[in-house]
Formats: structure tokens, sequence, C-alpha cells
């Protein structure tokens, strides 16, 4: 589901950035999407290296769904498509967290660092597109979600979680139900 999901986000960031005017907004969506494209190579590698491959139903259903959001943002103004970004990118944020913890308990250590770094720039695009949503007069009618923890709490709960894997597992599943 992650490869899929990626893809619907590149789908949905292909439209976003054409509805966007050439400068800043733009520039930071390319870069984004750039992002995109290479989690989406990285994950479909990993999933091969496990012997998986890509849901043929998940990957019409993602890429509809991106379809979907890349058209609305032809009419819908830059605003929507930002905070709904911004928001997506938050729920990958603890995914690849949740990933990470799986392949240590699956025994699959080469895959963890990969992931966690996958978090760390899933951080880094809700923190931009959170603050570039901010800007609009609208942010403040925008049903809110917690901001993330701070990028380098993402390595430092792994860590903890390594420590105390029990405990630290059942603290984690109530954060994220």
């Amino acid at each position: 589901m992650a490869a899929s999901g990626e893809l619907g986000a590149i789908r949905a960031y292909l439209g976003h950035r054409r509805s966007l005017p050439y400068g800043a907004d733009r520039d930071l969506l390319v870069r984004i999407l750039k992002d995109e494209i290479r989690h989406r190579r990285l994950v479909i590698d990993m999933l091969g290296g496990l012997g998986g491959r890509l849901d043929p139903r998940a990957e019409r259903k993602l890429m509809l769904v991106g379809g979907t959001i890349a058209a609305f943002c032809r009419v819908g103004g830059w605003f929507v498509p930002m905070v709904g970004a911004a928001r997506l990118e938050c729920d990958n944020i603890v995914e690849y967290e949740i990933l990470a913890r799986l392949a240590w308990w699956a025994g699959e250590h080469a895959l963890i660092d990969p992931l966690l770094h996958l978090a760390e720039v899933e951080w880094d695009h809700e923190v931009w597109l959170r603050e570039r949503a901010m800007t609009h007069p609208l942010w403040r009618c925008v049903p809110c979600w917690p901001r993330p923890r701070p990028r380098a709490a993402l390595r430092a709960d792994f860590e903890a979680f390594l420590r105390r894997p029990t405990a630290v597992s059942r603290r984690f599943s109530l954060l994220v139900r």
C-alpha cells in the first residue's frame, strides 16, 4: 500500500504543481514530487526484496484518488490542496515509523534506516506544506491536527523502542489509533 500511496501522491502533486504559477510554491511542489518518485522506487525495491509485489487493485484505486485530487487542484486554488497534502504527509510519517518497527520485529534490519529516512522526508513535506498553508487567511477555519514531533524525535523514538520494544510498542499503538 505504501508504494501505491506514493503513486497516488505523485499523481496528485503533478496536478497541484500544474495549478500553481511559476515561483516558490511551484518549486516546493517540484522538490516534493521528486521525493515522492524516489520514495515509490525505494518502496518498490524493498517490496521486491521481500518477495512481494504491487497490488494491481491498490494501484488502480490510488491512481484514481491521485488523479481526482489533481483535477480538483485546477479548480480549487492552492490552499485546499496544500492543506490536504500536509495532512496526508502527517499520516505518512507515522506509517513509515510503524514500518520501521515492523521491519525490526521481522528481522529485516537493513530496511530500518531507509524507512526512518522516508519518515524524516515526509516530516519535511508536512512542515513545508503546513507552513505555506498557514499563510492563507482561511487557515484559521481549518480543523488543525497536531504539529509533528521534532524531526529528531523520529530516530530518538525508534532508539527508545529498541531499548524496550514491548512497552514502547504498546504506547505507540495507542498513539496510532
